[in-house]
């Protein structure tokens, strides 16, 4: 498939609708804006991936990035640490995530 050229926040939605089609449950924690500047209000470590999904017992932590976008160091090492629960999904992967989030439920 051709790579879509998409922000993170257009990646992001797509995402979230194909999550919800399928039956997943999900959860975005989304910086708010403060006096200090951009502030997610979230305690421990920093890096946590954007997006919690869940869906038949099976829990998904997913980064999203632009086909250019770098995780940061912090981000790395929380998806070093969740092992088979953590994802890095960017919109060249497309496919790899659309067939992820629609795999049927395995008994």
């Amino acid at each position: 498939m051709t790579a879509l050229r998409l922000t993170e926040a257009q990646f992001q939605q797509r995402v979230l609708e194909t999550a919800a089609i399928h039956g997943w449950r999900y959860a975005h924690f989304r910086p708010a804006r403060t006096v200090h500047g951009w502030r997610t209000p979230v305690q421990g470590y920093p890096g946590v991936p954007d997006l919690l999904l869940a869906r038949h017992g099976v829990i998904l932590l997913t980064e999203l990035k632009t086909d250019t976008g770098r995780p940061t160091t912090e981000q790395l090492a929380w998806l070093e640490q969740l092992g088979n629960h953590g994802r890095l999904w960017r919109p060249r992967d497309w496919d790899q995530v659309h067939a992820e989030l629609s795999r049927p439920k395995e008994h």
